[in-house]
């Protein structure tokens, strides 16, 4: 069994992370930390794990957890994995970090977009970003993982399959995206409020939201340029889901079969994206509480540009399922242990 550790165990990707772990056939949760709750019994905090969790929340000392563990989750704020994690913790433990800390290669572009001193950099270049169905091959002989963000793996692998393939023109690409507010995360705000939130849609963080570069330089990696395009969040009053519709013109003319095959190219064989019939959109309510992405496209001949679409589970293929996926390749597990999760509806 591997062994493992959640720090921020208490906020909603931590949680999914334990709904997840708590079905994994191979893995066992031997830490729950959360600061906000030491000593309080996880399930008085999460009661839908009433009688299937018993321990109680611990803190957040990492050097002590990696003496305990196999790998260590880390699902906390921006700053503190790296604020953390040090030589002799990545010598004892695996670490999959859940927040931005190692994401983003250059230092710079970091603290720019985050407004934080970075306090590990010299951990950056090791890091490797854990988009599975990407960098599966570095993901399993790597010790410290970058888990990806939740706007970003909708809007790269959405993409990706066309910029690989020199498809579209990449600095005409625009993401236009939406999520439930529970990727806001479980802190008390005003604007999260329930009266804030229902019966509206609004856009934040227009042309300033720190996942762009993110995108920008996951996709210049695929297709061999700078790329810097336009992202625009959007919160929709529902718990769970990213939609994305990115936008971009075409350098040559294709047909639907064109494209189709491409996607099916680099997706066919991938457990977890569904690239859908044609004519048919995504939707977050036919991934939610899965480890699913659904793709689709469509070319506009009349402008000469092509509508990609993604959907998927904020929480589980963006955060926690994603998360999962990684220890999976880490420890040779079967990819999908633990993910085979149906998608719920209604």
């Amino acid at each position: 069994m591997v062994r493992v550790g959640i720090i921020g165990a208490t906020g909603y990707a931590g949680g999914e992370l334990v709904r997840i772990l708590t079905a994994h056939k191979e893995a066992e949760i031997i830490w729950y930390g959360s600061r906000s709750y030491i000593d309080q019994k996880y399930a008085d905090v999460y009661q839908n794990m009433f009688q299937i969790v018993d321990a109680v929340c611990m803190d957040d000392n990492m050097a002590e957890l990696a003496g305990q563990v196999d790998v260590i989750f880390t699902a906390t704020p921006q700053g503190l994995c790296a604020s953390l994690i040090n030589e002799e913790i990545l010598s004892k433990a695996k670490v999959v970090d859940l927040s931005a800390d190692f994401r983003l290669k250059d230092v710079a572009t970091y603290e720019k977009w985050y407004g934080l001193q970075h306090k590990s950099p010299h951990f950056i270049e090791e890091a490797v970003y854990g988009l599975c169905e990407i960098n599966r091959e570095d993901i399993k002989k790597a010790r410290l993982i970058a888990n990806p963000g939740c706007y970003t793996t909708c809007s790269i692998l959405t993409a990706y399959p066309l910029a690989k393939e020199g498809v579209i023109h990449m600095n005409s690409l625009i993401v236009d995206a939406k999520s439930g507010t529970s990727g806001a995360g479980r802190g008390a705000k005003v604007s999260n409020l329930f009266c804030e939130v229902n019966e509206n849609i609004k856009a934040y963080s227009v042309a300033t939201h720190r996942h762009t570069p993110e995108i920008e330089e996951q996709l210049g990696y695929a297709a061999g340029e700078t790329v810097m395009l336009n992202f625009t969040p959007h919160l929709v009053p529902m718990n769970r889901g990213i939609l994305v519709t990115e936008y971009a013109q075409l350098k040559k003319d294709v047909s639907y079969t064109d494209v189709k095959a491409i996607y099916e190219k680099y997706y066919s064989k991938e457990k977890f994206v569904r690239v859908l019939e044609e004519n048919t959109c995504p939707e977050t309510k036919w991934v939610e509480g899965s480890n699913y992405v659904d793709i689709n496209f469509k070319i506009d001949s009349r402008t000469g540009r092509i509508i990609m679409m993604g959907a998927m589970d904020n929480l589980v293929k963006g955060a926690a399922g994603q998360a999962v996926q990684n220890m999976n390749l880490l420890f040779g597990i079967p990819e999908a242990e633990g993910l085979e999760l149906v998608p719920m509806f209604p």
